[in-house]
Parts: C-alpha cells; structure tokens; sequence
C-alpha cells in the first residue's frame, strides 16, 4: 500500500503578528528553533518514516513559491495549492481528489495528515506513534486520531473522550473514540483532567484513502460526493509543479461549505479511533507559547535580538527589525508582550495574546493588508 505525508500549512498565523505575515506566516518562522521554520521541522521529522518525493503540503495559493524557497529538496509539484481557506474539510477533500489522481494505479493509498505549526519532541518517539497510528488504519480500516495527555486545563484545546484511561505505559495504545469535544469552559477542562479519560486533539489525522472517502460521502455528502469531479478537473495536473488551479476548480471549491473536518467528520463518525501519543507535543498558537518552548532568563523573559532589558519579569521582547541600529529597550515590564518590525510594533499584555486577531482585522479594516 501507498503510504503519503500529507501537511497543512496554510494557516496566516495571525496571532504571531507583526512577525507573521501574509506571504510569511508562523509555519515559516522560526519559532522552536533558531536554525529551521517549524514546516522544516515537520518536514525532518516525518521524512524519517516516508521519503520525500511522497509528502506533500496542501497551502495557500499565495504561500505556494514561499513554501518552494523554504524546503528546496521537497519535489515543487508536491505542494498543492488550495484556492482559498475554506477551513480543514474542504483542504482535505482537494487533496485526497490530488492523490488520487496522482497515484491513479495505486490500489489504495493510505495517508498520515499532520500539520506544520506544532512543537514536537523526540522525534523517535513521534515516529513510534504515526507508526502505530497508520499501522492501525491500514489493518482495520479506521479513521485515526492521536491524542496528547493533558498536562493542564486549556480551554483553547479540543478534547478526545475515551471509556477507559489510557494506561501510564510508554505503549501506543489505541482505543476507541467516544465522543470529541470542542474548546471546554475551564470548570469542564478541569473536570476532564480528573477523569483522566480525555487527551488533547492533536489535529494528526490517519486513514486510507477509500475509508476516508467513504465515511466523508456518508455523513458528509455535501463534501464526499465531489470527490470524484474534482478528481476529473485535476487530470493531468497534479505531476507538474502549480501555484493555481483553473477557475472550473475554484468555482466549485468556492461552493463547499466552510467547516472543519472536526465537525464534518470526526464527530460524526463511529468509525475512529485515538492512539496515545508517546511524545511531548505543544500547539505553537500565540505568543506565550514562547514561555512553554523557549529558554527563559532568570526573570522568566523571552527574549530575542537586539534589546537593553531592566527589571522585567514574566515577558516577551522580540526584535525583529532588519535595520541594526534599532534596538529594544524595555523597563519594569511585567506579564507584557512586545514585538517590533520593520514598520510595526505590538505592545499586549500577555493575557491578551488571543485578542492580537482582532487587532489584524482593525489593522485591515483601517489601514488595508499593507501591514499583514
């Protein structure tokens, strides 16, 4: 069986602005590592279990040449453009239509969907699991799941509910799904943590092609039945490299509703099942995530480029400006997040990180995408 790494990444990042940008967003910033783009390191991390002429990314249009430039040795017609953000389950529908067509004499196809914006480590311990995960989907024909053990009440998370808690084992276990819950209030979060029978959605998605299919076509029609059409409008024109399909597949993309596979799928489905996740993992989604994956000084700051920093405790200072001669100064900062460009500057307090999104659309609605 064909096994595919399939990566999303076409996420704008908005919550990592000023650094994140339109044409250059979190998945292509450093943000783990000094030396690669969080995509390079999911990228590195999968390639040890299936080789890179068979793992593609699904982006958007506008991040196709970017992602190109950002992974030289990836084939450049395996990056997919996707016509705009429709959310995860049309994403997923456009790419399985590709591989498909792609790989028209393969007699099933089995992939592992991960995304490009998480922190994870070992990487021995991360390929144990998609080992296990893909393993399983393959021999019982199951939508699979990873779930991460809790390690905290965050209500910014999805929730996988099972009837037994996974053992303390450093085994892969794999049980059956009972039901998902989206983004808990924080009394349930601290609730599901006492159960100890919830882990953390991890977004990694495993099935062959056929099951996916037709579980899509069964409780999602809307979206499983165009499928085959698009299949027919990618002919030809998934083994040359793309940064934009015809307006015959835009227009029927534009059609399908908005929705994530979460919702289109996952919760509707019997037919899935969680593996436990044998690695440490952190969804890098705003910026006091930096606190959980960077190394702090002796105040608890995060700190980066060129700065003259007093009495500040519990904060983020980023310079990011190219121009040498500006410099950062901060004094008696406590919980604040600052940020500095080019040509913008982002003060928050660092309770506040989820709100930089609404700042974006003030930004756009003001001042146009000149500053995105």
């Amino acid at each position: 069986m064909k096994r595919i790494a399939l990566i999303m990444a076409g996420g704008a990042g908005e919550r990592f602005w000023p650094q994140s940008r339109k044409h250059f967003p979190k998945q292509l910033l450093h943000l783990n590592s000094e030396e690669y783009s969080m995509l390079e390191e999911t990228l590195m991390r999968v390639s040890s279990l299936i080789p890179i002429e068979d793992i593609f990314i699904i982006t958007t249009e506008l991040l196709c040449e970017s992602i190109r430039k950002c992974l030289p040795k990836l084939p450049p017609e395996n990056v997919i453009p996707e016509p705009e953000k429709r959310n995860t389950a049309p994403c997923l529908v456009l790419a399985s239509a590709f591989l498909q067509e792609r790989f028209a004499n393969e007699k099933d196809i089995s992939v592992a969907t991960l995304t490009a914006d998480h922190n994870i480590y070992p990487t021995e311990k991360f390929v144990d699991t998609i080992q296990t995960a893909i393993e399983y989907a393959e021999k019982h024909n199951k939508i699979m799941t990873i779930g991460i053990t809790p390690t905290r009440p965050d209500t910014g998370y999805g929730y996988i509910e099972t009837e037994t808690p996974f053992s303390k084992n450093e085994i892969a276990e794999v049980k059956p799904v009972l039901r998902f819950t989206e983004k808990p209030n924080l009394e349930q979060a601290k609730s599901f943590l006492e159960t100890e029978r919830f882990t953390w959605n991890s977004g990694m998605f495993f099935w062959k092609l056929s099951v996916f299919d037709a579980e899509l076509k069964k409780h999602s029609s809307e979206l499983g039945n165009v499928i085959p059409i698009f299949r027919d409008l990618l002919k030809g024109k998934t083994k040359v490299s793309v940064n934009k399909f015809d307006v015959d597949l835009a227009n029927l993309y534009h059609t399908l509703p908005a929705i994530s596979i979460d919702y289109a799928l996952m919760e509707k489905t019997n037919n899935v099942a969680v593996c436990k996740a044998l690695f440490n993992w952190d969804d890098i989604g705003s910026w006091d995530s930096l606190f959980r994956t960077k190394k702090l000084d002796a105040n608890g700051n995060v700190l980066q480029g060129k700065l003259s920093v007093l009495d500040c405790s519990s904060s983020i200072l980023v310079n990011d400006s190219k121009n040498s001669d500006v410099i950062l100064a901060g004094v008696g900062l406590n919980n604040i997040v600052v940020i500095t460009t080019d040509d913008a500057i982002l003060v928050c307090h660092k309770d506040n990180v989820q709100s930089i999104k609404n700042i974006v659309e003030d930004i756009r609605h003001n001042y146009g995408d000149s500053y995105l």
